[in-house]
Order: C-alpha cells, then structure tokens, then sequence
C-alpha cells in the first residue's frame, strides 16, 4: 500500500467511523397489522415519541438514537424471525411484547445474542422466570399480580358466588385464569366456576360461547381478549347483542382506546382495572405524565392509552440505565433496573422487584361512558 493509499484509507476511516458509531439502535417488535396492530401501532409510535425527545436533548451517551420497528403479526414463528432480523441489524435494545407466545419465543433468540430486551406490554408470569432470559425487564403488570386485584374485586365487592371465564386459549389467558382461580383459594373463595368458555387470539365470533355462558347464568364473566381493536369490541357487542345480565369483568389492561372506539356503549358497565390513565389521579398531578399526554396528543392527535404509556416508559427507563452506568452491555443495564427505582418516568418513580418487575399501582373502574371513554374509579 504507497503512502497516496494509506492516507486516503485512513481519510476513509476519519469519516466513517464517528458515522458508525453515532446511531444507537432501538429496536421495536410488535404486531402493527391483524387484530393488534392498532395497539402495536400505538406503543410504537410512543417509543419514537420518546427516542425523538431524548435526540432533542443531545441524545444518548452523545450519541443518536434511531428506532428500527418489525411487525410479529402476532405469531410466534414471525417473531423469531423478526428477531433474529434485529439481530442481524444489530439493534442495542429491543422493546417488545403484545402477545405472551411472541414474547416468550422470541426472549432466548435476542438473549443468546447478549441483546437487552425490555418486554413492555405481554404479562404471562413465564416472561420473568428467568430461563429463556435472566436479564428481563417487565414494565406492564404481570398475570399474577392482575389476578389478585380482579380476584379481590369478585369476592370482596362484587361478592358473587357463581362466576365462569371466557378465556383466550394460549399463554396468556390460561395462565390469568389460573393464577385468578389460585387468588380465590388464597381468598377463602366460597363460590364456584360454573363454567369455562375458551377462544382463539384472531377468533371474531363468540356467539357459541356467549350462549353457553347466558345458560349457566354466573353473577360474573372474567374475560381475557387481547385482540383490542378486533376480537375483544366483537366480543363486547356481541355480549350485548345476547342480553346476557352476568357482569363483565375484564382482565387488567384490556380495555384500551381501541376498544371504546369500535364497541362504543357497548361497553357501558364493564368493570376492569389498569395501571395508566391520561385523565385520572395520580397521573394528572405527576409533571412527566402530564408532559408525556400532551407531547403525544400533539404528535398524533389522540390522549394516549396504558400501550403508550409502556412503550414511553420502557424507553426511560433504558434510558436513564444506559446513562447512569454509562454503558449499552445487556447485563450491567439489567443490573440497574432490577431491583432498583428509576425516577421520573410516565409512571412516577418506577420501583422493580429483583425479577425486573416493574411494581404496579391500580385503578379498578367502570365504564359509565363507552362512546367517549369515560371511567369511574372505583377505589
């Protein structure tokens, strides 16, 4: 190599090497098509929101960041694939997580591959178990910890006696239904479940089902559907269509923006709970949810739903770990979260248990006004 060579390599090198190395990756996998992609939509667009914020201020570790976004189609074999295309890209983080199968079949690709993966919505407990990934991060409410806030709520407010489940047959809604049926042993359940309906995730027509449960009449229904804009609003009107008097009780977490929108007043009486709402205490009093509503209302036109909420805080929360050990590497930036509290996110200061649970707060309310998405707390 003459000298003419070697400077022109190195003038290569000197330009772009600081271009190499400037973008810092975030990957996105969440369904953005089918039953679910309204809502995967919805907690992508806030991670950008979030990335576009933390760019604003100068970046990460001086460093830009860029999001990379793949569709799961909310099937587990596409999201192996779209992990291992994260990999390929070689993304620094990946925020994931609509579907629990999708979850956990992705979580041991981007752990072999030493990728930090921070699950922000799917809830079965397997996800923390710490065998497919010993470094998890959770920042929606777990299975478990939901079960015992609608099991409470059915024996203690609502003090039925007879209650049955109409159940999403996978991960996901078997393993709520579970955990809800071990809360009522804990709870001294005096009742019986009278009977179980169960379903597919991109199933649309519940009728079948619907007419068994009116038979057996239960004081309550407890409902898994995280098809949120298509599955759960068909399920809804057509719970209404049936005439059926046993109270709905929704799963934490199911009743998103999608919902009201397609079913509207349909959903007038259901009760559930969640962990984030845009216009209800303590979130209207916290600076950084206040912040966080109005920029996401400004960029897309809408208050943003509980999936928004987690897609935003699951970027702080990287975030402010990458910035306090100053390194991207999965295993330190786990270490700072779990376990640890990290202040000033959407959600207030966020408090993780040792397993990388964020440690959720609720709200249990009805629904008074479907059409525009009006709640009442009920505690």
């Amino acid at each position: 190599m003459n000298r003419t060579t070697k400077l022109a390599f190195a003038m290569l090198l000197g330009l772009t090497a600081p271009a190499m190395a400037q973008d810092i990756k975030v990957g996105t996998i969440f369904p953005l098509s089918g039953g679910a992609g309204p809502d995967g939509q919805t907690v992508t667009n806030a991670v950008k929101l979030m990335v576009q914020q933390i760019n604003d201020k100068g970046g990460l570790l001086g460093r830009k960041l860029t999001v990379v976004s793949k569709d799961d189609e909310s099937t587990p074999a596409v999201g192996v694939s779209r992990a291992n295309e994260m990999i390929a890209e070689k993304a620094d983080v990946v925020i994931e997580g609509w579907n629990s199968p999708v979850t956990l079949a992705m979580q041991p690709i981007l752990a072999r591959a030493g990728i930090m993966d921070i699950t922000a919505v799917s809830k079965s407990d397997l996800i923390l178990n710490g065998q497919s990934n010993p470094y998890a991060v959770r920042i929606n409410s777990s299975n478990g910890f939901d079960a015992a806030v609608i099991a409470k709520y059915i024996v203690e407010t609502l003090k039925a006696k007879k209650v049955a489940f109409l159940t999403q047959n996978d991960v996901y809604g078997n393993g709520f239904q579970s955990a809800v049926e071990a809360e009522f042993k804990n709870l001294n359940f005096s009742g019986e479940v009278v009977m179980t309906e169960k379903f597919a995730f991109k199933d649309t027509d519940f009728r079948v089902q619907l007419t068994n449960l009116k038979g057996a009449n239960p004081d309550a229904i407890i409902v898994t559907n995280a098809s949120n804009s298509s599955g759960l609003p068909a399920m809804v009107e057509q719970y209404r269509q049936a005439d059926i008097k046993s109270a709905f009780v929704g799963a934490v977490g199911i009743m998103l923006t999608t919902v009201f929108k397609v079913a509207g007043d349909a959903n007038n009486g259901i009760v559930s709970a969640d962990i984030f709402f845009p216009d209800l205490p303590p979130f209207t009093t916290m600076p950084e949810s206040t912040a966080f509503v109005a920029a996401y209302k400004k960029a897309y036109g809408v208050d943003p739903d509980k999936s928004a909420a987690l897609g935003a805080a699951a970027v702080q929360v990287w975030a402010q770990a990458v910035e306090s050990t100053k390194s991207l590497d999965r295993k330190t930036v786990a270490e700072a979260i779990r376990g640890k509290t990290i202040k000033g996110t959407v959600f207030g200061d966020a408090q993780f248990l040792p397993n990388g649970q964020m440690q959720p707060r609720y709200v249990v309310f009805k629904v008074v006004d479907g059409k525009n998405a009006k709640l009442e707390a009920l505690r």
